[in-house]
């Protein structure tokens, strides 16, 4: 790879392999110039000469796929079929197999969507989404900042049942962005199902030019700097570090690293971001699959390592948002506040494949640096704060209130 293309972005995009948004994705990554083809699933068009194809030493292995193959263009009754759709399949099925939701196989579609978050801009109603495999539905991980998905009350963990009056049970992600995003004035439909209530919920959400800056900064009462991270992209770690440095220009009394529905990025950025708030040391454990270890350090030069630390978590903050969480706890730098993070807790590499697609395949776990491995568990904030749907309704957010609270006691 030229560059490090592992990716902290998590949940689940068509068969899961990345988190997506409504009209767009993220954390694509990098891709390496040269991941190795699959190509015992290189046939032709159900031709026994395709096993050519297939590795000596996998060929009787692969035999009953060949043999499957063949049968297909022979025997099944709506001819001709489509074999792109049969290796596309082919590649979900094996990927599938391993019982991983962050393992799996994008066509150039849905590459397209996934890569979208990151650039900053896109048409749609700005929500981070993913299957959710006991129904099979889709289910909102979070609503962007002022985003009309937040505008028109929808909510961390609400099911979409129906888009536009149509059941979507088992429509792959692609297939359900492809519904919601449009052009900025209309309207979709949205019948959701949210937890604790009887009731399908209505929405009628109108789609937006949404502009998603990387970093938001500002001055807060009580002389308290604010800073938002919406996403950890390419130029996230230097945009952090010019805002930083103009809030710092205020003397405030201490900061609030806002990571709340933040679903993540790069690693690399990750390691960038902490890094502005911890001086030295360690800040994550890299573990493989073989029983190797990596060790990421802080790489210095921070603007902000000693200025007390307030960090805001809910349960759309995943992964890199994680990564940045889970050191400063451990480390002892700051007070996390809020709620039970999303929790993933591996990191994956995506690899280009031969004319068509990306493999995205997970490759290690991450941990803390106190080792605590977070997947599917979430980390749990020093301060617990709820915030309510009323509160989102009234416009109130005791959560920033703690942190306030916490930065300016005497």
């Amino acid at each position: 790879m030229n560059r490090i293309a592992q990716i902290i972005a998590g949940l689940a995009l068509v068969g899961a392999t990345a988190v997506s948004m409504f009209a767009v994705g993220f954390a694509a990554g990098h891709v390496s110039a040269g991941g190795d083809a699959l190509s015992f699933l290189g046939g032709g068009a159900g031709t026994s000469s395709a096993a050519a194809e297939t590795p000596d030493d996998l060929a009787a292995l692969f035999r009953p796929f060949w043999e499957a193959w063949n049968i297909v263009h022979r025997e099944y009754a709506d001819q001709p079929v489509d074999d792109l759709a049969l290796m596309r399949g082919a590649l979900r099925g094996m990927l599938e197999s391993l019982g991983d939701p962050h393992t799996g196989y994008l066509t150039p579609e849905e590459m397209a969507i996934a890569n979208t978050h990151l650039d900053g801009n896109f048409e749609g109603i700005g929500a981070t989404v993913e299957t959710d495999v006991t129904t099979r539905y889709t289910r909102i991980v979070s609503p962007m900042p002022g985003s009309p998905a937040e505008s028109a009350g929808l909510l961390p963990g609400d099911l979409i049942i129906k888009i536009d009056g149509e059941d979507i049970l088992d429509q792959d992600i692609t297939t359900v962005v492809g519904k919601v995003r449009g052009a900025a004035g209309t309207t979709v439909n949205l019948t959701i199902q949210r937890a604790g209530q009887t009731d399908l919920l209505d929405f009628a959400v109108t789609r937006a030019q949404i502009t998603v800056a990387s970093v938001e900064s500002r001055m807060l009462a009580g002389q308290v700097g604010y800073v938002r991270i919406n996403s950890f992209g390419d130029k996230t770690g230097g945009e952090l570090e010019r805002q930083l440095r103009n809030l710092l220009k205020e003397r405030p009394v201490g900061l609030v690293l806002d990571l709340r529905g933040n679903p993540g990025g790069y690693l690399d950025t990750a390691i960038d971001v902490v890094s502005q708030f911890i001086p030295d040391g360690v800040v994550m454990l890299e573990r493989f699959g073989d029983g190797r270890e990596k060790t990421y350090e802080a790489r210095g030069g921070g603007v902000a390592t000693a200025i007390p630390l307030v960090v805001l978590i809910d349960q759309g903050s995943a992964s890199a948002s994680e990564i940045v969480a889970g050191a400063v706890q451990d480390r002892g730098r700051g007070t996390l506040v809020g709620e039970q993070s999303y929790g993933k807790g591996s990191v994956q590499a995506p690899h280009r494949l031969s004319g068509d697609g990306q493999l995205r395949v997970t490759i290690a776990r991450w941990l803390t640096p106190d080792g605590n491995w977070i997947h599917e568990v979430g980390i749990t904030p020093d301060v617990v704060v709820e915030r309510t749907d009323e509160d989102r309704a009234a416009g109130r957010d005791p959560q920033l209130d703690k942190a306030v609270e916490l930065l300016t006691a005497p």
